[in-house]
């Protein structure tokens, strides 16, 4: 569909309405799944607000709100005089030169040539050990017998060996305690799917991780920055239907959150997400209590993506037994479990983490550190703070907008995360995120080339893009 014809999108929205909540989040909520899917294209001018309302029998303020939360969102683009229309997204690379895609998960759809990629924030390859998880995983399943494989909530050992984990940290956990799932996306979009109806409010930080943006927009929730600093009071009265956090190597600053405030958080009186995918990444070695060692109802996901490997889809929630129940039977539905082989493999990569995170936490603390010496030599007047774990750095750029700046990064050979991505609002338009995986050789040689698109930038704004899911 390339323009505002009304009745062809009435047709495409169908039956928009009939879900549960606010009508302008179920109609952004059909919008967006058009424009994902390709059906209203990148440029498509969608009809006017008030033309669209009487169509669909609706005020004008639902259809300017859904429009409004779409172009918050950098879907939609809304100009005074030209109207609305969808944003751009290129999904290969542009014939036309000057016009550069926005270049957070394009590696994936279609890797560039010659870039380098400060965009997808996972190890590069797998750790020599992973190799013989898997030979041992082998041996398991060859000596397997009455088994059919179905295992909703995982397997037992891995169910085990993740709760004894939590057992070392100091917090008793059991096997009924653990749900196993297909990484820790997976585990957000269960948990979403059972505690978010449209129309919720969900709170999260901001900065934050971006795939959990996108989780809680397709569950049609209002989300809501908030500030977890228990001075600020900003949580009291507050009933949300959950609220998503990363208190430990925060993604994307690598900060940790202090005692107080995880204590603050945990006893709040509702959902309470906490994210820990790189919890064992901090640089002083230590792995600070989750959320849960202060109160039961906390409930904690994990996975290995970070700390071993991206291509081990293993990931998990530590929650209270009733809701692990619930978890498992809504996960039934949709796939009978996971994958034996790689659950086997991480049972017995786990009984021997400590090794594979300090070889981890010591390469990425140099490669940190090579990283800020590069930026402060190269790039002085950008601004951040050295994470405390992780593997990202929340850099700020003194003028212009990081979108556009991205666009002409890319031209000189550098792919990078813009800010809005990590905002709920779609701000931080003068932020982006640089990992520190690459060698130390590789990181100096992105620096350099960041620093001569900095001094090729003229402080432009960018033409508006959509911002695809960052990890």
């Amino acid at each position: 569909m390339n323009g505002a014809n009304l009745d062809d999108l009435v047709d495409l929205l169908g039956r928009w309405a009939s879900g549960r909540g606010p009508l302008y989040l179920l109609l952004a909520a059909r919008l967006r799944a058009l424009i994902d899917d390709g059906v209203l294209g990148s440029g498509a001018q969608l009809p006017p607000d008030r033309m669209l309302a009487e169509r669909l029998a609706v005020g004008r303020g639902t259809v300017v709100s859904a429009y409004d939360l779409l172009q918050q969102e950098g879907r939609v683009v809304r100009r005074q005089g030209s109207g609305t229309r969808v944003a751009e997204m290129d999904a290969a690379p542009s014939a036309n030169k000057e016009v550069i895609p926005n270049p957070l998960l394009m590696h994936i759809l279609n890797p560039p040539d010659n870039v380098r990629l400060l965009t997808c924030a996972a190890p590069e390859e797998p750790p020599a050990i992973l190799a013989e998880a898997y030979h041992h995983a082998a041996s398991t399943i060859a000596r397997t017998r009455h088994d059919l494989g179905y295992q909703p909530a995982g397997h037992p050992l891995l169910r085990e060996a993740i709760a004894a984990s939590y057992r070392r940290r100091g917090l008793p956990t059991s096997a009924e305690q653990i749900i196993v799932t297909t990484g820790a996306q997976q585990a957000l979009t269960l948990l979403t799917t059972l505690l978010v109806s449209p129309g919720d409010t969900v709170l999260t930080e901001s900065p934050t991780y971006p795939g959990a943006l996108e989780v809680f927009r397709q569950a049609s929730a209002v989300i809501r920055p908030v500030d977890t600093d228990p001075l600020s009071g900003a949580l009291r009265g507050e009933r949300p239907a959950l609220l998503y956090v990363i208190p430990t190597a925060s993604n994307p600053g690598g900060a940790i959150m202090d005692t107080a405030t995880r204590r603050h958080l945990a006893g709040q009186d509702f959902p309470v997400i906490d994210d820990e995918v790189c919890a064992e990444l901090c640089f002083d070695g230590e792995v600070p209590p989750p959320l849960a060692a202060f109160d039961e109802r906390a409930i904690t996901i994990s996975s290995m993506s970070k700390s071993v490997w991206g291509g081990m889809r293993v990931g998990w929630v530590r929650a209270p037994t009733p809701l692990v129940s619930r978890l498992a039977r809504l996960r039934a539905i949709h796939d009978l479990g996971g994958e034996v082989a790689s659950q086997l493999a991480a049972a017995w990569l786990l009984e021997r983490m400590e090794e594979v995170r300090r070889s981890r936490i010591e390469l990425l603390k140099e490669r940190h550190d090579h990283l800020c010496r590069e930026l402060a030599a190269h790039l002085p007047d950008w601004e951040f703070r050295p994470a405390m774990g992780g593997q990202t750095l929340w850099v700020r750029i003194p003028r212009g907008d990081v979108d556009a700046f991205a666009q002409l990064a890319q031209r000189h050979g550098v792919a990078i995360a813009p800010g809005r991505g990590f905002d709920p609002l779609g701000a931080a338009g003068d932020r982006m995120r640089l990992h520190f995986l690459f060698a130390r050789e590789e990181l100096s040689a992105a620096v350099r080339d960041l620093a001569r698109a900095w001094a090729a930038y003229d402080g432009s704004a960018a033409r508006s893009t959509r911002h695809a899911l960052i990890v």
